[in-house]
């Protein structure tokens, strides 16, 4: 069984840290108005991804060498300089100081999320999916469909601004890949993930099913067929990140992953002259 130290925990970090750099060079090429920027630190790297967007902090940071203050300045000025608030994602494999650091910096929890894996394997086979329903790559021009999908998921009466047109970038990225479920011909689910070969992991992310059509095993069918897609890339592990006592740590849990840690996102407000 994978011991979970610290030198697995970086490469765990990575499926929250590359998609975010991915999708802020993206959102560079594609939505300069926004003023998208990633940067290395400590390890890891510095996010933006626009104001009161769920995508855009420090992750990975401080895992394989020490992280201090001159460090956390660094987050701050990068933060500060985007008029963002700092954002920093931490796990238990943090050394005490650090955690003391940011205590001393006046930081709160903004969120906490479990962080579950699963080793691949090459020879496994998987069932085939629910009748009536087809499991294959989506390809690009159903982005939008995708996206939308998703958004309903997760915000049945609508989708914050900052919140809308999220997957159909995943489209774009080097490394993506994107699965779609479809019942009589119809789009009905879908699920995303990242290929991150220098960790050799694979991030799932993006996942969504339209509320007439669950609990049908549709996300499970598109686990496994992220899975077995993530093993012909290379990748040794699946990742996810999800909040506790949720269908999607549900169905993770069901398909052989593990909760590796439990991991909190501090956030320190920013500072106003005056």
């Amino acid at each position: 069984m994978q011991f979970v130290d610290k030198a697995f925990a970086r490469r765990l970090e990575s499926v929250e840290e590359m998609p975010q750099v991915m999708y802020a060079r993206t959102f560079q090429k594609t939505r300069p108005e926004i003023g998208a920027a990633e940067e290395e630190i400590c390890g890891g790297h510095m996010i933006f991804a626009g104001l009161g967007s769920p995508i855009g902090r420090a992750t990975g940071v401080g895992l394989d060498r020490e992280f201090t203050a001159a460090d956390l300045d660094r987050v701050e000025e990068f933060y500060r300089a985007h008029k963002a608030p700092s954002q920093v994602d931490l796990c238990p494999m943090h050394e005490p100081a650090v955690f003391e650091l940011f205590k001393e910096r006046g930081y709160a929890i903004a969120e906490l999320n479990n962080v579950l894996f699963r080793k691949l394997d090459a020879q496994e086979t998987f069932p085939p999916p629910p009748a009536r329903c087809e499991i294959r790559p989506s390809r690009q021009e159903e982005a939008d469909t995708a996206g939308a999908i998703v958004e309903s998921a997760f915000f049945p009466d609508g989708a914050p601004e900052a919140y809308r047109g999220l997957v159909a970038p995943f489209y774009q990225m080097e490394r993506a890949l994107a699965f779609v479920a479809s019942v009589e011909g119809k789009l009905v689910a879908c699920g995303t993930g990242l290929v991150i070969p220098e960790h050799r992991v694979f991030a799932l992310c993006g996942a969504g099913t339209l509320a007439e059509f669950r609990g049908r095993g549709l996300q499970t069918a598109l686990l496994r067929a992220r899975m077995a897609a993530a093993v012909q890339a290379g990748c040794e592990f699946a990742v996810v990140v999800t909040n506790g006592g949720t269908t999607s740590q549900r169905n993770a849990e069901r398909l052989g992953f593990r909760v590796a840690y439990s991991k909190v996102t501090v956030i320190k407000k920013l500072e106003t002259p005056g």
